[in-house]
């Protein structure tokens, strides 16, 4: 198949990258945080064979669109995708979401079912982890001397103890994040979505790697008993990316589900 070629549109005034495969029925297709356009496109070709056109943008500060001028919250991330549509004149379409994306599907089923026709979520992001002891406790030390160094005016040891924290014990996407896009991070992962998952309106498969590391099996399987109407797809052997290790599994089971 020929490379689809990158295109630019403005949504919210942020110049967006997009690639869009195929012709026939719609699919949104929402990517991970750390990611873009790209890392859809595998599956987004394969569901183009199949008689569906594949929107794939790559979502504000990722790829080559444009970072927010202010940090952002998952829900202002909804509404840039609720844009998106609207630009495109797109009334209501099938969503695929991995990750971060699959985080944004949740409130969109939730809150926006309207747009939405049926839902794929891979690996989806907005279960909170289980804190571990130590974790909880280290937390609380460090919140304590930063609010202490902070109180008596100790300004430039404050930073080098946040510095040190961060490098120290945040994660690889908070490491990588820079400006904006790291508090957007610190927003956007501190927010627990059970609550959406509870009141997605839509029938939802999901997708998992019972090898993710990232997202662990556990938040799938909490996030199939919290969704009203939704199934669980396991790929034995699979990670975080589970979609793309089995890219052809994974299309032509949403192929069946979406007709």
């Amino acid at each position: 198949m020929s490379q689809t070629p990158v295109t630019f549109t403005t949504i919210q005034g942020i110049q967006t990258a997009e690639v869009v495969h195929g012709e026939g029925k719609p699919i949104v297709m929402l990517h991970g945080w750390g990611a873009n356009s790209g890392l859809i496109t595998p599956l987004a070709e394969k569901l183009a064979l199949m008689g569906y056109k594949c929107y794939v943008p790559d979502l504000p500060g990722f790829g080559q669109t444009a970072a927010p001028t202010i940090s952002w919250s998952v829900h202002d991330y909804v509404k840039w995708v609720i844009a998106y549509l609207d630009a495109h004149q797109l009334d209501n379409v099938y969503l695929f979401g991995h990750s971060h994306g699959g985080r944004l599907g949740l409130i969109l089923g939730a809150e926006h079912s309207d747009r939405i026709l049926k839902m794929t979520l891979a690996d989806a992001a907005g279960v909170k982890p289980k804190p571990s002891t130590n974790g909880q406790l280290r937390l609380r030390a460090y919140r304590f001397a930063l609010n202490t160094l902070q109180r008596v005016g100790m300004k430039p040891q404050a930073e080098q103890l946040r510095t040190w924290y961060s490098e120290r014990y945040g994660s690889a996407d908070y490491k990588a994040a820079k400006g904006v896009m790291r508090e957007t991070l610190v927003k956007v992962v501190n927010e627990d979505l059970l609550p959406y998952a509870a009141r997605v309106k839509r029938s939802t498969i999901l997708f998992w790697g019972d090898k993710d590391e990232d997202t662990p099996l556990w938040q799938g399987q909490l996030l199939e008993q919290t969704i009203p109407d939704a199934g669980l797809v396991v790929w034995e052997g699979a990670g975080h990316y589970s979609y793309l290790e089995r890219a052809a599994d994974t299309a032509r089971v949403m192929d069946h589900f979406f007709k």
